[in-house]
């Protein structure tokens, strides 16, 4: 990445003002992530999965029919984000690996906290894994903590497991711990500590924010399937990810971690901007593809 790619990436987004209103944050968040051109290829349809609103991501001369599907959680510290803002990802996933994409339109936090996203996730993966097909993960920001939470309420009810994860600048602890949350403040051009602790308290509405699906970092990893963190350096959430590994390493699960010096947070939407983003793109499409089919866990 030079340094031009890294200015005009940083340039493309800033911290917002914490005094506005959630429906003030949720238009601003849509008029920037939004309006990113998904390509003439990409068709974005309405569905409703397990009860809940989504958009299948279908790419042009791709039937979708194939044997995997991916369900893909979009970020906004569960106040924001739509699962159009979600499809900057999904689509070049979509494009990249052959598999559908559902991109999920889970219940957004203060109007429905913890654990809505998680009860319309899970909905939505049993639904998919009634179709017969692998289902994979895949989440940015809030989505990539909620894909973890959503294993761990898989695992809870004995359901099989996808047989991959890709999760893109997770929020797994909602406890704040990390110390890039300070560290890194100055340097993240998106976050601050501020900015999560409000994100984290209308999630969690008064609960425990040690709930292991509330912050999966907490949780026992053991026996979760390969799982692929990327995230870049230039974020509050560095810690999230470098302690998810760490934590999913030490309990013996198969986990890969790429990181990126300098990049925003879910650096992967600056596709067209830094070079990184269609690396890694490319990385996780691969990743995945190569981990499915037959290879799901129970």
């Amino acid at each position: 990445m030079s340094r031009e790619q890294r200015a005009q990436a940083r340039s493309r987004i800033q911290k917002g003002d914490l005094s506005r209103t959630v429906a003030k944050q949720r238009a601003d968040f849509n008029s920037v992530f939004e309006r990113h051109p998904l390509g003439n290829d990409i068709g974005l349809v309405p569905i409703v999965i397990g009860g809940v609103p989504a958009l299948d991501v279908k790419v042009s001369g791709a039937d979708g029919d194939g044997d995997g599907v991916i369900l893909f959680l979009h970020g906004g510290g569960y106040v924001v984000g739509t699962p159009r803002s979600g499809a900057n990802v999904a689509a070049p996933l979509a494009r990249q690996t052959g598999l559908r994409v559902v991109a999920l339109d889970y219940r957004l936090a203060p109007e429905a906290p913890f654990p809505a996203a998680v009860d319309d996730a899970l909905a939505a993966y049993k639904e998919l894994l009634d179709s017969g097909r692998e289902v994979f993960i895949a989440g940015d920001s809030a989505g990539g903590g909620l894909a973890l939470a959503t294993i761990l309420a898989a695992r809870r009810e004995d359901l099989p497991l996808p047989p991959a994860v890709v999760v893109f600048s997770p929020w797994v602890d909602l406890t704040l711990s990390g110390a890039s949350m300070d560290a890194r403040g100055d340097f993240d051009p998106l976050f601050s500590r501020a900015h999560m602790e409000a994100y984290a308290e209308h999630y969690l509405a008064g609960h425990d924010p040690k709930d292991e699906l509330a912050s999966p970092l907490l949780a026992d990893l053991t026996g979760l399937p390969p799982l692929l963190i990327q995230v870049g350096t230039a974020e509050v959430l560095l810690d999230d990810s470098l302690q998810l590994a760490a934590r999913a390493a030490e309990q013996e699960v198969d986990v890969s971690l790429d990181v990126v010096a300098g990049a925003p947070h879910v650096y992967p939407y600056m596709l067209g901007l830094m070079d990184e983003a269609e690396t890694a793109l490319a990385r996780a499409a691969q990743w995945l593809t190569q981990r499915g089919f037959g290879k799901r866990t129970a």
